[in-house]
């Protein structure tokens, strides 16, 4: 007849047999480098040297690793799997936390993230949509904090705080810093008449309409504009 063994028993078995000690690490480190207990002043020198090789091989791999992992967010972003990405990408900050692009990155993907935080739970909550949606938040402001010309992060950040946090007021002053770094950007310009009309700047709001019907080759965009700069002053002589 075959004894069971209780279940407890065989995990504790289990974890004792896969835990390494710090000194079975070190010590497989002494066989790797050929070094045991260095005494002269020869041995000493020659440790130092065999365990900077070491560490200079680790910090190699790992800013590898840290690349590869920005290298797999993109792959996935291209695939629109924001989740997927937005992992990796939190991953490759960890190797590189003063990378705007990493921030930025994180910023779009938090952002497409929150359109899929629904309910599924039928509680009535919006906690984890607007979680996501913070976190897009912070990510962009950490990029033009790296980089304060940062285009593409104070673009995004317009578009959070307009069409997502319906806060147009912080929206103006980083979509007008995009329109004096590049002044020619149509959808900067689109978004900020936008930021201006939810404000009830409705003077401004037509005029930056006037400047992309002046400024735009695509007729399709020109009479958006021009419908839209419609719509904001029939606003205007509203109030």
């Amino acid at each position: 007849m075959k004894k069971c063994i209780p279940l407890v028993l065989l995990a504790a078995v289990l974890f004792s047999s896969c835990r390494v000690s710090n000194k079975q690490i070190i010590r497989q480190q002494h066989l790797e480098e050929g070094v045991e207990s260095p005494t002269t002043v020869e041995e000493l020198k020659d440790a130092i040297e065999k365990y900077q090789k070491r560490v200079a091989d680790i910090q190699l791999a790992q800013s590898q690793i840290g690349i590869w992992y920005k290298i797999l967010g993109t792959r996935y972003l291209d695939q629109k799997m924001y989740g997927e990405a937005l992992k990796c990408f939190q991953e490759a900050l960890q190797y590189y936390p003063n990378n705007q692009n990493l921030y930025y990155y994180v910023g779009v993907c938090a952002g497409y993230m929150s359109h899929a935080a629904m309910d599924f739970g039928g509680s009535g909550s919006t906690e984890v949509k607007y979680n996501y949606l913070k976190l897009a938040e912070e990510a962009y402001l950490r990029a033009i904090q790296i980089e304060d010309r940062y285009v593409r992060a104070l673009y995004g950040l317009g578009v959070l705080y307009v069409f997502e946090l319906d806060e147009p007021a912080k929206a103006i002053p980083h979509l007008e810093k995009v329109l004096s770094i590049d002044t020619k950007n149509i959808d900067a310009m689109f978004v900020l008449a936008r930021a201006y009309y939810s404000n009830y700047d409705f003077e401004k709001s037509a005029a930056m309409y006037d400047k992309i019907i002046n400024t735009t080759k695509s007729a399709e965009k020109k009479a958006t504009a021009e419908e839209n700069k419609k719509t904001v002053l029939d606003a205007a002589y509203s109030n």
